[in-house]
Parts: C-alpha cells; sequence; structure tokens
C-alpha cells in the first residue's frame, strides 16, 4: 500500500456545518452520514427532545437504521407522535388518545342515529296530521253537501 492509499483511507468521516438537532443535543459531531439528520433539522430541537425522552437515542439510531430510508421519515414521525402521547398519558400513550377519539365518534354516531330517528318521527306526524286535515275537510264538505 502506498501512503497515499492509506492517508485517503483513514480520514475521518466530513463534519457537517451545522449540526442537526440529535447531535446538538447528545454534544457530538455530526458526521456526513449520521442517520439522524434527515429527520431532526437543526431547526426542530425539540422534536428530538421527546423522542429522546422516551426511547431514547440508542434505541431510535438501532430502530432508523433497521429499516429502508423510505419508511424512516413515517417512522420517525410516528415516534415523535407515540412520545407526546406518553408524556402527557404515560400509562395508555397513543392508545388512550385512539380509545377516546373511539368513545367520541360512538357518541356522535349515536346522537346521528337519535337526531335521524327523531326527523322521521316528526316527519310522519307531519304525515299523520296532513291525512287527518284531509279527512277533516272531505268531512266537512260531506256534511255541506248534504
Amino acid at each position: 500500500m502506498t501512503t497515499e492509499s492509506v492517508s485517503l483511507s483513514s480520514q475521518p468521516p466530513t463534519v457537517v456545518v451545522s449540526p442537526c438537532a440529535a447531535c446538538k443535543i447528545l454534544r457530538r459531531r455530526c458526521a456526513d452520514k449520521c442517520v439522524l439528520a434527515p429527520y431532526f433539522p437543526p431547526t426542530e430541537p425539540l422534536k428530538f427532545t421527546i423522542a429522546h425522552r422516551v426511547f431514547g437515542a440508542s434505541n431510535i439510531i438501532k430502530f432508523l437504521q433497521e429499516l429502508p430510508e423510505s419508511q424512516r421519515a413515517d417512522a420517525v414521525s410516528s415516534m415523535v407522535y407515540e412520545a407526546n402521547a406518553r408524556i402527557r398519558d404515560p400509562v395508555y400513550g397513543c392508545a388512550g388518545s385512539i380509545c377516546q377519539l373511539q368513545k367520541q365518534v360512538n357518541d356522535l354516531q349515536a346522537q346521528l342515529a337519535k337526531a335521524q330517528a327523531d326527523l322521521l318521527n316528526i316527519k310522519c306526524q307531519q304525515t299523520n296530521l296532513l291525512a287527518l286535515i284531509c279527512m277533516e275537510m272531505a268531512h266537512q264538505n260531506d256534511e255541506y253537501i248534504m
């Protein structure tokens, strides 16, 4: 091996000018191929802080490395969402939110069904009233003719 090839292969990774939010919070250098940089930009430190508090940096990194790049952005969004939910509700997290929303949907469906039944009832009453008026008018006409 020549000295030129040794010096090229032993170069440290290029350092990014502005470290990502994750590297900034972890107080480490942000390498060119930092797995966290595309998903935790320097302008969004809270995003990483929340995910880090719940999942830990090493778990986030491992999880992202196991996924294809096409799925990583969605995974980070899910992690941040779940972390926010876990901070608000440490016991149930997202499941608590989902159950609460499902209950609201069920309540609204019940209210809608009641409103539809009330509307149908009013229409039936209106039809019955109209039939009663027609019968009364017909009866009065019969009396008038006789």
